[in-house]
């Protein structure tokens, strides 16, 4: 992923010295665009850091939401951004804010600085977190090789004998793992990662509640005016890897049992994960069939009129903490990168 994040940095460096992504807005802005956040902490990341770019500091939030504002962008609810992407009109470009699996820190640290700009936001809540059933299997990974000196297991067919004495060697120790397990069974990533954390003596359900808010506190913050809850599954899997039955189950028994649990509507869903390997057409079709008004992917782009017939496969602009810069936020919101990354189309739907 290294060379992914060289050649990433790359085309940021070439968009800010050539100003090419001004030029081309016009035709790759579209309506505009729905974010994609996480974390919102002041810890500093230094060090071994895996799953930082799923992190951002209150002060990069503010920071953005400024210059959102002053760029001209309306801060819309998702209801208001699905609306106008139904109807298609052009004008004021929209940003929807949307915050994915219940963090604590979504309520008690981002939402003091939405309030202050009166953004309003999405958190797509993942029940199992809520209630202490489902792993955080990407947490448990980065603090099992955080205690660890070293790494030997047997994981996707073969045998890992990795160094994990520091943070560089821990770093490459995770990425070595990470991705080919990413790309596989997911049985076979929860058991590699749940031995490891084992190993390390990593208490899994102790992560969850650590980072996660309980149902107690998803009442709180679902009665808040700026904040909509939707639904982002029951385990958090990646659905496209798993059977019918079960990723039906998993779309459909969520939006019920959070609307159940925190007497709200549920009408937006993002899907775990959200890459094409993880969520694809039947999944579309799966949301639009439990009754979803939308569904978002992590799939990188902006909003567009053509986008009303595949509101169940809406992309997301990921606020990326490895990319902190209000000059990136720029770009992106272009929309440039984007129409390169996805060939020239508008829909990445398939």
């Amino acid at each position: 992923m290294s060379i992914k994040r060289d050649v990433i940095d790359l085309g940021f460096r070439m968009f800010g010295a050539t100003g090419l992504h001004r030029l081309a807005a016009r035709y790759t802005q579209g309506l505009g665009a729905i974010l994609m956040l996480h974390r919102v902490r002041a810890a500093p990341q230094v060090g071994f850091a895996p799953n930082g770019g799923l992190e951002i500091t209150p002060d990069f939030l503010d920071s953005l939401l400024t210059r959102l504002k002053a760029s001209g962008y309306a801060l819309v609810s998702l209801d208001e951004a699905v609306a106008r992407i139904r109807s298609g009109a052009q004008g004021q470009p929209f940003v929807a804010l949307t915050f994915d699996d219940g963090y604590r820190d979504t309520a008690d640290v981002a939402l003091p600085i939405l309030e202050k700009h009166g953004a309003p936001c999405t958190v797509f809540v993942t029940t199992g977190f809520a209630d202490r059933t489902a792993r955080m299997w990407w947490v448990e990974m980065e603090e099992a090789i955080a205690a660890l000196p070293s790494i030997r297991i047997e994981a996707a067919g073969r045998l890992f004998d990795l160094p994990a004495a520091t943070a560089e060697q821990k770093q490459a120790a995770f990425e070595a793992l990470y991705w080919p397990l990413r790309a596989g069974e997911e049985s076979e990533l929860l058991r590699v990662t749940g031995a490891l954390a084992d190993e390390a003596g990593v208490e899994r359900v102790d992560l969850v509640d650590e980072l996660c808010l309980n149902w107690c506190g998803l009442r709180k913050l679902a009665r808040h005016p700026l904040v909509a809850i939707g639904a982002h599954t029951l385990s958090h899997p990646m659905l496209a890897k798993h059977h019918d039955a079960f990723a039906r189950r998993e779309i459909a028994d969520s939006k019920t049992l959070i609307e159940d649990e925190l007497d709200c509507a549920v009408k937006h869903f993002a899907y775990p994960v959200g890459d094409p390997g993880s969520a694809g057409p039947r999944e579309f079709a799966m949301a639009r069939q439990a009754g979803y008004e939308s569904a978002v992917t992590t799939r990188p782009g902006m909003a567009f009129p053509e986008h009303a017939g595949h509101l169940t496969a809406l992309p997301r602009l990921s606020v990326n903490g490895n990319h902190q810069s209000l000059a990136t936020l720029d770009i992106l919101l272009s929309g440039a990168p984007f129409m390169l990354w996805n060939r020239g189309r508008k829909l990445s739907v398939a």
